[in-house]
This record gives C-alpha cells, sequence and structure tokens, in this order.
C-alpha cells in the first residue's frame, strides 16, 4: 500500500542522491538526510528505511559508514536534537542525555507522513534501524508504533530502562539485534547502575513479547559470530541476535570508522539487515 498523492510526485532531488531536508516538528525545525536510489521511480513504490544516529553522530556520518545507501530503498537519516551533558551531542528519546521536551516519538510519525506524502512508498514496508543511542530508539519505536514499522534491526544498542519498560506492542514486532561481546560503551552483559540491560536479556523479551518459542535456535556465522534465532513467534514475526566475539562498538563490515573497537568483517550488517526486513511487512490495513 502506497499513498497516491506520494506516487503521482517529483521528488525535488535526483535519483541516485543524498541530499539535506527540513522539515517543521513538534515547534522546530528539524532535519535529515535522505537517499534515494539510482533506479527511484514514482512508478514504483518502494522500501523506506529510516536510520537513527548514535548520540554525538549525525544522519550524514551513519549514511557513510553503515552502507545502507546501497541498498534498493529509500533511506532517511533523521538528525536528533543536541541533548545534555557536554560536546553539543545530538541524541534520541529514551535516554538519559536525551533533550528534555521533545518527542522524537512524534516527530518520526510527522517525518515517515512527510516521506510517505512526497515519495512512492509502501508503507507496509517501512522499517527502522539505527546505532548505539539510535539504535535504543528503534526499540522504542518498536514499542510505540508497531503500526508504522513493519520490522527493526539495532546495531550496538543503547537500550536504557525507558525504552524497554510499559512496552506493548499493538502486534509482534520482528526484531534482529547485532551487538560484539567485547563492547566497552554499551557493555554486552549490562551495566546496571546506567539502567542498560544485558543484551541477551533484552533480546529474550522481545521473543517473549512476541510469543516466540523460548529456546533459541544458535547458528555460527563465522569464526567470531553466531546467530540466535527465536521461531515460532505470534504473528510469522522473529527475534534474532547476532553477536560478534570481540567485537567493539561498531557496525559490522564497516570500512570507516563507525565506533570504538573492533569491527568485524566476517558480515555485512546492510546485507544482512536488508536480507531480513525484506521478508516481512506490515499488515494490510
Amino acid at each position: 500500500m502506497s499513498d497516491a498523492a506520494g506516487c503521482r510526485s517529483s521528488p525535488d532531488q535526483k535519483p541516485g542522491t543524498s541530499v539535506k531536508h527540513t522539515i517543521h516538528s513538534g515547534g522546530r525545525d528539524r532535519t535529515y538526510q535522505l537517499h534515494l536510489p539510482k533506479d527511484y521511480s514514482a512508478k514504483s513504490s518502494w522500501p523506506l528505511i529510516i536510520a537513527f544516529h548514535g548520540r554525538g553522530n549525525t544522519g550524514a556520518s551513519t549514511e557513510e559508514f553503515s552502507k545502507l545507501s546501497t541498498l534498493p530503498a529509500v533511506v532517511a537519516y533523521p538528525n536528533g536534537v543536541v541533548g545534555t551533558g557536554g560536546g553539543d551531542r545530538q541524541a534520541w528519546e529514551g535516554a538519559p542525555y536525551a533533550a528534555a521536551g521533545v518527542d522524537d516519538v512524534a516527530f518520526t510519525g510527522d517525518l515517515l507522513d512527510s516521506l510517505e506524502k512526497t515519495l512512492c512508498v509502501d508503507q507496509q514496508r517501512v522499517y527502522a534501524t539505527g546505532k548505539s543511542n539510535g539504535a535504543g530508539f528503534t526499540g522504542l519505536l518498536a514499542c510505540r508504533m508497531a503500526d508504522r514499522f513493519a520490522a527493526i534491526a539495532p546495531v550496538a544498542g543503547a537500550f536504557y530502562g525507558q525504552t524497554g519498560n510499559d512496552c506493548h506492542p499493538s502486534r509482534p514486532v520482528p526484531v534482529l539485534e547485532f551487538h560484539g561481546t567485547a563492547d566497552a560503551t554499551i557493555p554486552y552483559d549490562g551495566a546496571a547502575d546506567r539502567d542498560l540491560p544485558a543484551i541477551k536479556d533484552w533480546v529474550a523479551a522481545w521473543a517473549k513479547r512476541d510469543g516466540c518459542n523460548a529456546k533459541p535456535v544458535e547458528k555460527s556465522l563465522g569464526a567470531d559470530v553466531t546467530e540466535s534465532r527465536w521461531t515460532g513467534c505470534k504473528g510469522g514475526a522473529e527475534v534474532r541476535h547476532v553477536a560478534v566475539k570481540g567485537g567493539g562498538h561498531t557496525w559490522p563490515g564497516a570500512d570507516i570508522h563507525s565506533g570504538g573497537g573492533v569491527t568485524t568483517q566476517t558480515i555485512e550488517a546492510h546485507e544482512l539487515i536488508w536480507q531480513f526486513f525484506s521478508r516481512f511487512r506490515l499488515p494490510a490495513a
């Protein structure tokens, strides 16, 4: 299902380009980097991926290391609002350092509305991914906007307690989570003093929420990568966790700096994300 208006519109940027745009939301101007595939045409509807940067990062930088713009989808990289703490670092709702009074969930809804009105987007194939604080925010979106996102794929997620507490999604949400076991920024085993859960506990909570089988199936994806897959979930959902042994606070497969620590080249996160996303669609309205 696509918005008829978006499929009658000509975008104000050329296919194959990435351009920064501004949208007014929540009483302020917000920006996002928008990439159109090189063969984009309004004659057919396109999947849409929203990719959220980590704390202190930008949408443009995330586009560079994530390789998401190589996928056959429209990709939007929104920018957060500068939060608390030093360094004027942009952040997302749900983290203790996020800007007070900023409703990023509402902003995400406004962004989706705008993109669906101006581009030929398939509203059943809308997905969210992100890195670190942005990855944690995708968990919040899955809790609150399960009717807008078909699946999420957080990478090195900062899943602060408030992004998972009181989570009652309107439908089972497919989840693909990546995390390095040697992540020094967001510890794999959690950090109670920072309200960060152990990653395996966070993923298992989503498997339970989605009504999946209690025990995952383990599979090796390479010498340093193991995948845990929960199946039997309600509504055809699936939950997967990709653990990178010795991996840092990084984007798997990145060719440039994406965070501290070791970056595995055994897998390409963007390729696994696309394979996962391609299997899921929102139910027809």
